[in-house]
């Protein structure tokens, strides 16, 4: 099977190495000539566009930063080349609506689609233990499902076309704001003083536990390295396109617009390219206090 793989950055270099180490044949475009010859360096090829990369592929999977960006490479450069019977499978983060669009641009070409968005952090991406949320008429997700298993541990089929997305927004409206709380919660201790392993344990032994503390704090930003990751920039458009979401459904996310102007604050300081776990830096910075470190970081 011939796989096209559009968008080779932090978390789409990895998935399509995957892929490429694990028997398919996979073309690779992104803007950044490294990441090209990066994927060429394990037997994949890199070409010059992304409808180099769409061309004569069994499936296209595209792993871009927003909206405008699938629409745009989705419309006008995969479309125009891609080979009959081919399915387009968008793994990006992005307005649910948009998708609808380009799916429906999709089928009025003849060819097929899925939304499949990641779960999970760059870490898993690496080690091939991505999540997705696939949206996706039964046999096409049938079809997609031994490429997602080359990237992934964990694959849920959500329903039809959009509904990936959709519960790719949900999951990270929860996710992002649940990493400015922690933010808040451990500049707070921060600020008493108290031992930031002891509260860890507590705070994972009570109704307060919560992912970012067992996972992504621990070896991101208490360990000192706030490099990407998933940016703040990208943390802050993913909390936007819930609320706009929302907004539409009539729906209200106080503390969701909450997050996103403490995300804005973050970015304002200069945070916005870090890893979205480096809100607590930025919080420790606009309180003075001291970012907390585990021991030996």
């Amino acid at each position: 099977m011939k796989i096209g793989f559009v968008g080779l950055g932090r978390m789409g270099l990895p998935m399509a190495s995957n892929l490429q180490r694990k028997g398919f044949s996979v073309t690779g475009f992104d803007l950044k000539r490294e990441a090209r010859e990066a994927l060429a360096a394990i037997g994949g090829t890199g070409v010059a566009s992304a409808a180099d990369a769409a061309r004569d592929a069994d499936v296209v999977f595209t792993m871009l930063p927003n909206s405008n960006d699938v629409r745009t490479v989705v419309e006008g450069e995969i479309l125009p080349v891609a080979r009959p019977g081919a399915i387009i499978v968008d793994m990006s983060t992005i307005d649910p609506l948009v998708t609808d669009e380009i799916a429906a641009l999709v089928a009025a070409k003849g060819l097929r689609f899925a939304d499949s968005p990641v779960g999970r952090l760059a870490i898993h991406a690496d080690r091939g233990e991505c999540l997705f949320m696939v949206g996706a008429a039964e046999a096409d997700f049938a079809a997609i499902r031994p490429l997602l298993e080359a990237m992934g541990t964990t694959i849920h089929h959500c329903g039809p076309v959009g509904a990936g997305m959709r519960m790719k927004v949900v999951n990270n409206y929860l996710a992002i704001a649940a990493a400015q709380l922690n933010a808040e919660t451990l500049t707070l201790m921060a600020r008493f003083g108290l031992d930031l392993e002891k509260t860890i344990e507590v705070l994972n032994g009570t109704t307060a536990t919560n992912g970012h503390l067992k996972t992504n704090f621990p070896v991101k930003v208490l360990a000192g390295d706030i490099e990407p990751g998933f940016q703040i920039d990208l943390a802050h458009k993913d909390l936007g396109l819930a609320l706009t979401a929302a907004s539409a459904m009539k729906v209200p996310l106080s503390m969701g617009s909450a997050a996103r102007e403490c995300l804005q604050l973050a970015r304002a300081g200069g945070f916005g390219g870090k890893d979205f776990s480096g809100l607590l830096d930025a919080w420790c910075r606009l309180a003075g206090v001291e970012p907390p470190r585990l021991p030996g970081k």
